[in-house]
């Protein structure tokens, strides 16, 4: 497992779809807000949390099809299949893989990004924490949706189609933790529940992935 993991990460950097991609999208909506809304330092505050989680959802999103779609063009991943590693597990890593190369970098870039949106000082360490916990369960459902398309034409966009729905819950908990942070309100519960969802998310879609990897590879 650690193997394919390393595999995966350097395959993601080669690629140059990782993270400086995602890093870039992200910083390309940050900056992009102030402009679009005003220079009013209020209002962007207020709209801070939900545009920075936004920002991170999108960015996630643009590398989703490249999960299973280059082992699946290549041929690699009819070998994985037959290997003694099961498919959960092989699901698992790609997930794990995925979150290393852009969502660990988007929660890290997240706090200094906020500063472009006047996001308050003292939140900072809940928006950090709330990325931190939430987007392994956006890498875990993307994955999940990747193993859903792959080997279909044009699967990018259908893959967005499926796993933006499934996105919600985690965005809605984690934006109101770091909006209730930012006005001086206890997080701890919508920190709970994305905390939860994520928990859900590795312990259930591993074996979903692999079911419908199963169901692509016949």
């Amino acid at each position: 497992m650690i193997r394919l993991l390393v595999r995966d990460l350097k395959l993601a950097v080669r690629a140059g779809g990782g993270f400086g991609l995602a890093l870039a999208f992200f910083l390309i909506v940050t900056v992009l807000v102030p402009f679009g809304v005003g220079p009013a330092s209020e209002l962007l505050g207020t709209i801070a949390p939900g545009i920075l989680w936004i920002g991170a959802l999108l960015a996630c999103l643009l590398s989703l099809d490249r999960i299973f779609a280059t082992d699946h063009e290549d041929g690699s991943l009819e070998l994985l299949a037959t290997a003694p590693l099961p498919l959960e597990a092989l699901v698992a890593v790609k997930a794990a893989a995925h979150w290393l190369t852009t969502g660990l970098p988007l929660t890290l870039a997240a706090p200094a990004l906020g500063v472009l949106l006047d996001f308050p000082a003292p939140a900072y360490g809940t928006l950090f924490l709330g990325l931190l916990l939430g987007t392994p369960a956006l890498s875990m459902i993307g994955a999940f949706g990747a193993a859903l398309t792959v080997g279909l034409k044009r699967g990018g966009l259908l893959l967005s189609l499926l796993v933006l729905p499934l996105y919600m819950p985690t965005l809605i908990f984690g934006a109101e933790a770091a909006g209730r942070a930012a006005d001086g309100q206890g997080a701890s519960t919508p920190l709970l529940l994305v905390t939860l969802i994520t928990l859900g998310s590795l312990a259930l879609l591993p074996f979903a992935g692999a079911a419908a990897l199963r169901i692509n590879l016949r």
